[in-house]
């Protein structure tokens, strides 16, 4: 499996759980007896929150700032940094923000996040399903379909939220996130404005490798091979094999947008402990969904509003310009920004064209 793939991701290594026969004979039976049982929503898992600020930006005094979590529709509890505009009363427009895949929200998301909460939202940066202070077990493992169920998890838990306006909830997805958080508006027509900064189409890079180089039935069924075979040797010695995180150290004649990651995740300008990227990664076999997934088979029936963000210089830019292809209606956006390159994105604020993601949002949510 290509190590740059799976290289902005990472996990502790875990044991595996099993049931016994007897056990989970004796659960099926309890659930066939009770057709009403567990019909409620599933209780937050107990989750230890950092109190200190460990951001890897500052913090804004225009802002308050609280960790919050909330409850996804598969039980597990997701951790977010809450940022809520000083001095504005009523009900605001909010915002949920994560990314890139692999990343934490002490990076990247949390500090667009906050940027957007002192131009007047309330926004949340999360962790993702089994990454950073997020619950789930296992650790460092992702799921098209789960990832793309934070999204929504995370528009249900601002809904309630009595200082939100329900009818005015958008999302911001970064690098892999972009592209989970457009199948999400393409699920869920509560989110009424999408932006995808930098994104990656995850399915189609783990499918097809980068720039589809590796775009048929053999190469993927050689990538399937190894990931069964991965599988099997996981299950044999009782740990999850991880693909490691960004390359470290860089070799002289790797492409410069490894060099690019390299510059972010592994130095004190996006480095954080708890960051796949920045560690070691993800679990191996995690590409195994994404490998036998396709986002975006519903584009063209997206009627919310979309805008998608891409660097001139980006080695990305292809995600971003073939999903707006697929896109329709009069309220969907393509931004090119001259010069910038994937990385800058992440939190180059003189590159990231904020004015118009802000303006963006004003006008549809």
């Amino acid at each position: 499996m290509n190590r740059l793939i799976l290289g902005a991701l990472a996990a502790t290594s875990v044991v595996f759980g099993t049931y016994g026969q007897n056990k989970t004979q004796v659960q099926n039976q309890v659930i066939m007896n009770n057709p009403n049982l567990n019909t409620s929503l599933a209780t937050a898992e107990d989750l230890v929150l950092t109190a200190e600020w460990d951001k890897v930006f500052p913090q804004s005094d225009e802002v308050d700032h609280k960790k919050v979590t909330f409850v996804n529709r598969y039980g597990i509890t997701l951790a977010a940094d809450m940022y809520i505009p000083k001095n504005i009363n009523g009900k605001l427009a909010a915002i949920a923000v994560s990314g890139p895949f692999g990343a934490v929200k002490e990076e990247s998301s949390g500090k667009y996040a906050q940027k957007l909460a002192e131009q007047g939202f309330l926004t949340i940066a999360f962790d993702p399903s089994f990454t950073g202070e997020s619950g789930g077990n296992v650790r460092r493992v992702a799921s098209p379909d789960i990832n793309v169920e934070d999204f929504s998890a995370a528009v249900d838990f601002l809904s309630v939220q009595p200082n939100v306006d329900a009818d005015k909830i958008g999302i911001l997805g970064v690098c892999g996130w972009g592209g989970i958080a457009i199948q999400s508006a393409i699920n869920d027509p509560r989110i009424k404005a999408t932006v995808a900064v930098t994104m990656y189409d995850m399915t189609r890079v783990t499918a097809n490798g980068y720039f589809d180089c590796e775009d048929s039935a053999e190469q993927r069924n050689a990538k399937r091979a190894a990931l069964a075979k991965q599988r099997t040797e996981d299950y044999r010695n009782g740990t999850y094999t991880r693909a490691g995180g960004v390359v470290d150290p860089v070799p002289e004649d790797a492409p410069q947008f490894v060099k690019d990651y390299h510059n972010y995740y592994k130095t004190s300008r996006g480095y954080h402990e708890r960051g796949g990227n920045s560690t070691d990664g993800w679990n191996m076999t995690s590409a195994l969904p994404f490998l036998n997934f396709k986002f975006f088979e519903y584009a063209d029936e997206l009627e919310s509003a979309v805008l998608i963000v891409h660097g001139e210089k980006a080695h990305s830019r292809y995600f971003g310009e073939d999903t707006f292809k697929k896109l329709k209606g009069d309220n969907k956006q393509l931004i090119i920004v001259e010069g910038a390159n994937h990385v800058d994105l992440y939190d180059d604020f003189t590159k990231i064209p904020f004015a118009d993601i802000v303006s963006f949002y004003q006008k549809y949510i």
